[in-house]
């Protein structure tokens, strides 16, 4: 029952975050295309079947993929296989790279645009290896400590320099494939994995060390594909190789039939299997140890693929066509502001609807103790991938260069570092990687090479490319702007405001000294009731400490305050000036009920044999005022019952039996602490 509520209210979720997608492409295609869309019907079935799919690839994260991930680092962590764990983040980030589908498209692109330098499968392999060796890196970076803005200025400063020496032909390419290697899947895993270690290693933050895996694998493919075109331009000769048509396109809606289902899941599955592979080997084979409730974590990776099939299908419904369409619709246009507020629109739309988005912005408001909203952050990675995409818009419509846009907006992620706070920045980085996924790349691509295609003088395989570099730029500054503002207003966390929320409480509790005040256990609430105490005194020497503590709980008192004394006799009071003493008395301290004072005196008595000089001494006094005791609601009750044993003068030991029943059958007792 509680996991169909999950699902009710993941279900409430995604469709609310669809709902800026449905706004932006009826404004546009009714206020400014002005005609209805064909299939409008097909289109809204698939935003329907979308955010079913949507929920339920959540639920599967939640109950498959982030519990395994977690789990594997965890035991990695705790075995203290360094070179396991370095290999296994690498086996993870080339598996499920070298099988991502985006990539086989693109790098078929790539040999187009290099006239047959690049060989599209040794590229797959690059960018693979690139992947591998960025979560390698990073998983490194959190086994000893460091802090990841050196990293990842580092690698910043390698790809603008690298740019001025690579071919033209693939700087904005060698971009884009820096935000299409993170996919929906290897996001969360990833994720999970940095988090994990991160939360096990001693000394390790999991908000400050856990996040920045995907921002690694975001920065590095742009290092080695540029260095990779340098080398085939110098050493290899064109040759001729099969035309991969690259231009502004108006697709079909996709028609469901068996077929294509059965097509579209083996797809996925084949995207999944990898990640189920290593994740299976790495279990069993290396740490040899089964996967706790290991029936649920495969119904998860079943939920995960069923849901993200779900998810592909719905776009490609007729969403994928419709925004194609508006694009190509748009470029023809004469208002070139049209083209940039779609930009900006469908930007911010499409990256609310993000899985990926959604699930790491779930868990650094989890790990982060909510002082991150999950809500408020992606509201900030939308906007940056909004100003991003527009911004790379104006660059193609311009004719700008790539590299001057990509080189000062790295200048400023860089200021912004050593600004915003320490641990909003991994999340930033990791921000630019996870908003480039299943459903912006598309309908950003469209844009690019529609806008390439149609504006004179740009060509469409070296300008059309880019705009997904720009989506995955902008969202680390907006990110760690919002860090700023979090800093800046104060926002709390969940610990933070429960801690000031129980000050104030006992605050207002100490100006109402005229009763006393209790906490009752099992909440956080304090109340101040009129319950008559006293404090108990037993002087004691301090071999018979135990004995006297004994013989009062025996009684029914549940904490005892030990403090030790000097004790003089009365006898030596002529020498008092003169005397040398010792510490070997002790003074307990007992906070009662009065219905309690008279049998814990009595039974202290009886079991010392205080009658005479020397024995001990014990007294009491009432508390007019008493504050910071906890009782719990039993005790508050028991007093009136014991009245009525009191009245009937029971024997000691009696009462003391019944004392201990009624203390066994509570779960709560009255604490009195040193």
């Amino acid at each position: 029952m509680m996991q169909f509520n999950f699902f009710l209210k993941l279900l409430r979720e995604s469709f609310r975050d669809l709902l800026p997608i449905i706004l932006v492409i009826l404004f546009f295609q009714l206020a400014i295309i002005q005609s209805v869309p064909e299939g409008w019907v097909g289109t809204a079935i698939g935003l329907g079947i979308v955010g079913v799919g949507l929920a339920i690839f959540l639920q599967g994260l939640e109950i498959g993929v982030f519990p395994v991930g977690e789990g594997l680092a965890r035991d990695f962590a705790k075995s203290g296989w360094t070179l396991w764990i370095l290999i296994f983040g690498f086996l993870i980030g080339f598996g499920t790279t070298i099988a991502e589908p985006a990539l086989a498209v693109i790098a078929d692109k790539a040999a187009s645009i290099s006239s047959g330098r690049i060989d599209s499968t040794i590229l797959r392999f690059v960018v693979a290896g690139s992947v591998g060796f960025a979560i390698f890196l990073g998983v490194f970076r959190i086994i000893k400590g460091h802090p990841i803005h050196y990293y990842i200025i580092a690698g910043y400063l390698i790809v603008v320099s690298v740019t001025f020496f690579a071919p033209p032909e693939i700087i904005g390419l060698s971009y884009d494939l820096g935000g299409v290697t993170t996919s929906t899947v290897t996001v969360p895993l990833v994720a999970a994995l940095g988090i994990g270690l991160a939360s096990n290693i001693k000394g390790r933050n999991p908000v400050i060390d856990g996040f920045g895996l995907i921002a690694f694998a975001s920065l590095t493919p742009m290092i080695f594909v540029q260095i990779y075109g340098i080398a085939v331009y110098n050493l290899v000769d064109a040759v001729a190789v099969a035309d991969v048509v690259i231009h502004a396109t108006i697709s079909s809606p996709t028609e469901v039939s068996v077929s294509s289902i059965i097509s579209g899941l083996t797809s996925v599955i084949k995207d999944v299997l990898p990640i189920l592979v290593i994740i299976l080997f790495f279990q069993y084979a290396v740490l040899k140890k089964p996967i706790q409730n290991i029936k649920t974590v495969f119904l998860g990776f079943i939920l995960v693929i069923f849901g993200l099939y779900a998810f592909i299908l719905g776009l490609e419904m007729g969403l994928f066509s419709l925004g194609e369409t508006m694009a190509y619709q748009l470029t023809k246009s004469e208002s070139v502001f049209m083209i940039y507020a779609f930009a900006f629109a469908i930007g911010f739309s499409t990256t609310m609807a993000e899985p990926a988005l959604v699930a790491i912005a779930k868990k650094a408001r989890e790990i982060s103790d909510g002082k991150i909203n999950d809500f408020a952050l992606r509201l900030f990675v939308a906007l940056g991938v909004a100003i991003g995409i527009a911004l790379g818009a104006f660059r193609i419509v311009d004719g700008g260069h790539i590299h001057y846009y990509i080189i000062v907006g790295y200048l400023l992620v860089i200021i912004l570092t050593f600004i915003a706070p320490k641990y909003i920045i991994p999340i930033a980085y990791d921000s630019g990687g996870v908003t480039t996924s299943t459903v912006t790349v598309p309908l950003v691509a469209a844009l690019g090479i529609g806008l390439a295609t149609n504006i004179p003088g740009r060509d469409p395989l070296i300008d059309g490319f880019g705009l997904i570099a720009f989506a995955s730029l902008f969202p680390m500054i907006t990110v760690m702007v919002y860090g700023i503002l979090i800093e800046k207003f104060e926002v709390k966390s969940n610990t933070q405001i429960e801690e000031e929320e129980l000050l104030h409480d006992k605050l207002v509790d100490a100006d109402n000294m005229d009763l006393a005040t209790v906490n009752i256990d099992g909440s956080s609430i304090r109340h101040s009731l009129s319950l008559e105490f006293s404090a108990v005194v037993i002087i004691v020497p301090a071999d018979k400490k135990v004995d006297a503590i004994t013989a009062a709980h025996k009684a029914g008192a549940s904490g005892v305050t030990v403090l030790n004394a000097d004790g003089i006799g009365l006898d030596e009071m002529a020498n008092f000036y003169r005397t040398s003493f010792e510490a070997n008395d002790v003074v307990l301290l007992f906070l009662l009920p009065k219905y309690l004072v008279n049998q814990v005196i009595k039974s202290v008595i009886h079991s010392l044999h205080i009658t005479t000089t020397g024995k001990g001494i014990a007294f009491a006094f009432p508390l007019s005022h008493m504050k910071g005791i906890s009782l719990s609601k039993e005790d508050i009750f028991k007093e009136k019952a014991y009245q009525v044993n009191l009245n009937q003068n029971n024997p000691i030991s009696d009462l003391g039996n019944k004392i201990e029943d009624n203390d066994a059958n509570s779960s709560k007792s009255t604490t009195i602490t040193k």
